[in-house]
């Protein structure tokens, strides 16, 4: 495992029709956003692609509200790369505190400067799209949550 480069994301899936309700009292990670049912996939993977680890919670949670448990499982890195979706302070100071420098896009209203964002790490993130594409191919992951 390569954690030189760490990359962060989320990817929504659609809850199927029957999977609606909560069985035998447990809570399921469902939430209702835009585009109905949802449930969403937090994952962390390493340089090359391949998953660290992964956190599952409703469609309705914001990827910055899982940022820092995904940060506290890496544990230590070079470079935390992520989305627009990512930017906010309290996300890059937990990145600093971990010894990690947070490539991350400033949102398009941001009046700070971005010092450290590098363009070529940042295209790199293909690497965590990747990761969600090849476990959605098999669908199981669809219907196992």
């Amino acid at each position: 495992m390569d954690q030189e480069w760490v990359f962060i994301d989320g990817s929504y899936i659609r809850v199927h029709q029957h999977a609606s309700g909560a069985r035998y009292g447990f809570e399921r990670a469902i939430g209702q956003s835009r585009g109905g049912q949802t449930t969403k996939i937090h994952l962390a993977t390493d340089a090359n692609g391949l998953p660290i680890d992964f956190k599952i919670t409703g469609g309705d949670v914001h990827d910055s509200q899982v940022a820092k448990q995904l940060t506290d499982i890496v544990g230590e890195a070079t470079y935390f790369i992520a989305d627009k979706g990512y930017d906010a302070e309290h996300i890059r100071i937990c990145a600093k505190n971990k010894n990690m420098i947070p490539i991350i896009p400033l949102r398009s209203n941001s009046k700070r400067s971005n010092k450290e964002f590098d363009k070529y790490l940042y295209k790199l993130r293909y690497l965590v799209e990747n990761a969600f594409v090849r476990s959605k191919h098999f669908r199981a992951i669809a219907n196992s949550i």
